[in-house]
């Protein structure tokens, strides 16, 4: 869970990724302008099983602990599950992901909730799609938020065999140049010093505009266009994507923060294949190399998924020194988990023994390369973006735990002095 959203008029808990918790944002205030009262919104995950169940799961907690507050689901489990949540007994009403964030969504929603929803009518998913424009939700700031996060992009066009986002999320759809600049300045105007750029597939941001201009010429342009903005952080890149101008962008421009997260999934050839992914073990390691010339400390982590279906062991090690070969510093581990609909949930599966096994161990090897980076930046002056609690990032989206007072949501230049195998302890 990626946390909640509240209004006095409607709480939203929402699931998943940065985006969603960005939409939930937008769920929340257009459910506020809507007059919507006590109702609680479940922005639902479809990445995993898992993802669903803990929404399902929160959903008859909340049911149990406030019996007459009206429930309702959306997101992306709404969107590819939607008789899982319209059978429940706990949910009022479920709405897919098309126009979740809009106005006249949640005025409708108020007037059905108000006057009661026929039975006929409790589901009320779209067809993602039909969908071809990008209406990203434009927050002018993120009340209690250090970084605030810009959609610049929607939706993919691929179909790796494992990924039920293609049809949560409908086509990639670009946001213009323009919109994204002004809504960064925006941002920085209402006193945010970092701003992430963030969408489902980023690098491939632009090929729908008119002229396709690449994510590495919308990144010059952010930086060039508003000058004010001290950091830029972008989201998970898909490694065969990465333009020329991004590469030149993370060479010359010191405000793009120097971490990056990857898109890579596995370290096997074949295991690659049967997922569709577009890059070999060889070609996602030449990118790596050519990250590090370009920026040399950047910092990179990576999706990988344990047990994928045919997955033989000797391809799980290969992983396995794959990303330690690659000197990964963060690795977020998905055990694999089959979606109804995908080509991987057709093929011979492993036991759920052995991908946890498989995850576990994937894990080990995380926590020893988190150590590794930790340590290297024992002893270097790093500036930390302050947020609540003594926390804050460093440029590389390091954790760090602050000990003296500093201002939240200012840049502090402190001193690494040590780590507790999690975060980095500033003097």
């Amino acid at each position: 869970m990626a946390g909640s959203a509240c209004d006095t008029a409607v709480e939203v808990v929402n699931f998943g990724c940065r985006l969603n918790a960005l939409e939930g944002d937008g769920i929340a205030r257009a459910a506020a302008g809507a007059g919507l009262s006590r109702a609680l919104v479940v922005n639902t995950c479809a990445v995993t099983g898992e993802a669903v169940r803990q929404a399902r799961q929160a959903i008859r907690r909340a049911r149990r602990d406030e019996p007459g507050r009206p429930i309702v689901v959306t997101g992306c489990a709404a969107q590819t599950e939607p008789a899982t949540f319209g059978a429940m007994d706990e949910v009022d009403l479920v709405l897919g992901n098309v126009a979740k964030s809009d106005l006249a969504t949640w005025q409708s929603v108020r007037a059905a909730l108000d006057f009661g929803i026929a039975a006929d009518a409790k589901v009320r998913v779209q067809d993602m799609a039909a969908v071809r424009e990008a209406t990203p939700h434009l927050a002018d700031r993120f009340e209690g938020h250090t970084r605030a996060f810009v959609e610049v992009q929607n939706g993919c066009d691929h179909r790796c065999t494992f990924c039920i986002i293609p049809f949560a999320r409908g086509p990639a759809r670009s946001v213009p140049m323009g919109a994204v600049v002004q809504q960064v300045r925006r941002l920085v105007e209402a006193g945010h010093a970092e701003v992430v750029l963030t969408g489902v597939d980023l690098t491939a941001y632009g090929a729908d505009l008119p002229g396709a201009p690449t994510l590495g010429r919308l990144v010059k342009a952010v930086l060039a266009a508003v000058p004010e903005l001290k950091r830029l952080r972008l989201s998970s890149l898909d490694a065969v994507e990465a333009d020329a101008a991004l590469m030149h962008a993370l060479a010359e421009e010191e405000r793009l923060m120097p971490h990056l997260h990857l898109s890579l999934q596995s370290g096997d050839d074949v295991i690659l294949k049967r997922m569709k992914r577009r890059h070999s073990r060889r070609e996602a390691l030449a990118f790596i190399a050519a990250l590090r010339r370009a920026r040399p400390q950047v910092a990179l982590g990576a999706d990988i998924i344990a047990g994928f279906p045919t997955e033989t062991e000797a391809q799980a090690r290969a992983t396995r020194d794959f990303v330690e070969e690659s000197g990964l510093a963060f690795l977020h581990v998905f055990p694999y988990s089959p979606r109804q609909g995908t080509a991987a949930a057709r093929m011979p599966q492993l036991s759920g023994g052995t991908v946890s096994d498989r995850a576990a161990r994937l894990r080990e090897t995380a926590a020893v390369l988190l150590r590794r980076h930790l340590s290297s930046e024992i002893g270097q002056r790093r500036s930390v973006l302050v947020e609540a609690g003594g926390r804050g990032h460093t440029e590389h989206f390091t954790p760090v735990r602050i000990a003296r007072p500093a201002t939240r949501g200012s840049l502090a230049d402190l001193r690494i002095a040590g780590h507790d195998g999690a975060r980095l302890i500033a003097a």
